[in-house]
């Protein structure tokens, strides 16, 4: 099992920033791909950044591309989001995830999820 825990979260008017913190724990050797997800209510749950645990490498949703970056710290088992310039339309839930494998890095494959910090923007 892994445990995953967000925090960051909160109260920004649109052009600022905010660092959301994923700390993982448990049996984090297993992790594959950890991801940020969100979900903004009535809306499915999309996610907007992957990082690859082996690899290194990133992947973003277009709608933040250039203005978020996922990074990781393996030396504890952080991963983190830095959202720039951020936009009314990022107000959301935001989950961080992890997969055991490369089926099981989507909304609906994840194997492991946190419980959510939220981020509002403000106009």
């Amino acid at each position: 099992q892994v445990q995953l825990v967000e925090s960051g979260g909160g109260s920004v008017q649109a052009g600022g920033s905010l660092r959301l913190s994923c700390a993982a724990s448990g049996n984090t050797y297993s992790v594959y791909c950890m991801a940020w997800f969100r979900q903004a209510p009535g809306k499915e749950r999309e996610r907007v950044a992957i990082i690859f645990t082996g690899s290194g490498g990133t992947s973003y949703a277009d709608s933040v591309k250039g203005r978020f970056t996922i990074s990781r710290d393996n030396a504890n088992n952080n991963v983190y989001l830095q959202m720039n310039s951020l936009k009314p339309e990022d107000t959301a839930m935001y989950y961080c995830a992890a997969g055991r494998g490369h089926l099981y890095c989507s909304a609906t494959t994840a194997n492991y999820w946190g419980q959510g910090t939220q981020v509002t923007v403000s106009s």
